[in-house]
């Protein structure tokens, strides 16, 4: 926690980082990824929202040159709120919602760690 706090600290650290993460969504190199998230629900007519994107998105519009963590985790509390907990509708609806999340967000996080590691050391370190 002290050397992500220390690396938010440094605006040219999060510059770099935020620059790269941009640079995934522009060059598409979530593509892939983003595919797996357009599975079918049970009701044909109706797909899985991509909210795991929109946390990341949101995760990066809220990187500024300095960033304090709290902020960051605040705005993914605030983010799973809206997008997993709030829409659930009883107990065993919020399980499957909040297991099918995290499933996808840390399967969004590996490749994105991927993509930085092989596409974009700079934004990785």
């Amino acid at each position: 926690l002290q050397t992500v706090r220390a690396l938010l600290n440094n605006n040219s650290t999060v510059t770099v980082l935020r620059s790269g993460l941009h640079a995934i969504f522009n060059e598409k190199s979530l593509d892939v990824t983003k595919d797996l998230f357009q599975e079918k629900f049970r009701n044909p007519k109706k797909r899985q929202k991509n909210i795991q994107l929109k946390c990341l998105k949101n995760f990066i519009s809220s990187l500024t040159s300095s960033t304090d963590i709290r902020d960051l985790l605040n705005c993914l509390s605030s983010d799973l709120q809206s997008f997993v907990i709030k829409p659930s509708k009883s107990k065993e609806a919020f399980k499957e919602q909040a297991s099918d999340f995290m499933l996808k967000w840390n399967l969004l996080l590996s490749n994105v760690g991927k993509i930085l590691t092989i596409n974009r050391t700079d934004s990785f370190g």
